[in-house]
C-alpha cells in the first residue's frame, strides 16, 4: 500500500499508468517473502530450521499469497478497459430490478441513448459524479436519454446512501439477469454508453471523465436527430 500510494502521488496520469503501479507494488509484496525463503533454504542446507525460522517461512508464504488479490484485480482491470473500449457492437442485454423492486430490461430502451453507470457508496468519484449525471439526465431525458445506476452492494446500503442523495434516474440492483460484461469492474465509477441502435460506444478519455460523458451523450443525441427524416 505504501509503494502503491507513493507511485500514485507521483503519477502524472493515474488512469493510464495503473498497470505499472500495480506491477511495482505487487513486486514489493513478493520480494520480502522471496528473500526470507532464499535465506531459509540456505540455512536448511547447514542445519535444521528451528521453530522461529519455520514460522518466518510460513508468514513469508502467506504474504506472497496475498499478492494474488492485486494480480486478480489487475486482470479484471484489463478486462474492464477492454470492454469499455468496445464500439459499434450490440450491447449485452440485461433484465433486473431497481431498488424499489420495479423491473427494467435494456431491450425496452431501443431508440434511446442509454448510459449505464457502475457505482458504489464507498467510491468518492462516484459521489462527485452522481449529481452531475442527475442534472444531465434531467436536461436530456426529453431528447431520449436514459441513465441507469447499477451497483452490487446490499440493498439496504444503497437505500441508506440514496436517502441523502436524491436521484431520479433508476438505480438498478445486480442480479442473475445482469451479464458479467457489466460485473467485471474494479475501477469505479465506470460508464457504458449505448446508442439508439443498441450498440456500445466508448466514452472519450479526458482529464475530467464527466466532460467526456457529456460530450459523447450530446454527440449521440445530435447524431440520432440528424439521422431522422424531416417532419418526423
Amino acid at each position: 500500500m505504501v509503494v502503491y500510494s507513493a507511485l500514485t502521488s507521483a503519477s502524472r496520469d493515474v488512469t493510464r499508468d495503473w498497470l505499472f503501479r500495480l506491477c511495482v507494488s505487487t513486486l514489493a509484496m513478493l520480494l520480502p517473502g522471496i528473500f526470507v525463503i532464499v535465506l531459509a533454504v540456505k540455512q536448511s542446507r547447514r542445519m535444521r530450521l528451528n521453530v522461529l525460522a519455520k514460522v518466518g517461512v510460513a508468514i513469508a508464504v502467506l504474504g506472497m499469497g496475498l499478492a494474488a488479490r492485486p494480480l486478480m484485480d489487475g486482470i479484471l482491470r484489463g478486462k474492464q478497459e477492454r470492454n469499455m473500449a468496445i464500439h459499434d457492437v450490440a450491447a449485452p442485454l440485461f433484465e433486473t430490478a431497481d431498488i424499489e423492486g420495479h423491473s427494467y430490461r435494456l431491450r425496452d430502451q431501443k431508440g434511446k441513448v442509454v448510459l449505464i453507470n457502475r457505482w458504489a457508496t464507498w467510491c468518492g468519484p462516484c459521489r462527485v459524479e452522481m449529481p452531475e449525471l442527475e442534472q444531465l439526465y434531467k436536461d436530456r431525458k426529453e431528447q431520449g436519454f436514459v441513465v441507469f445506476g447499477l451497483s452490487d452492494e446490499q440493498l439496504a446500503t444503497q437505500k441508506r446512501y440514496l436517502s441523502k442523495m436524491p436521484i431520479s434516474y433508476p438505480m438498478l440492483t445486480m442480479s442473475s439477469g445482469v451479464p458479467e460484461f457489466y460485473r467485471d469492474i474494479v475501477h469505479f465509477p465506470a460508464s457504458f454508453l449505448i446508442d439508439r441502435e443498441g450498440r456500445l460506444q466508448p466514452v472519450p478519455a479526458t482529464e475530467d471523465p464527466f466532460v467526456g460523458i457529456k460530450s459523447e451523450v450530446d454527440r449521440l443525441l445530435g447524431q440520432s436527430s440528424r439521422n431522422q427524416p424531416e417532419g418526423r
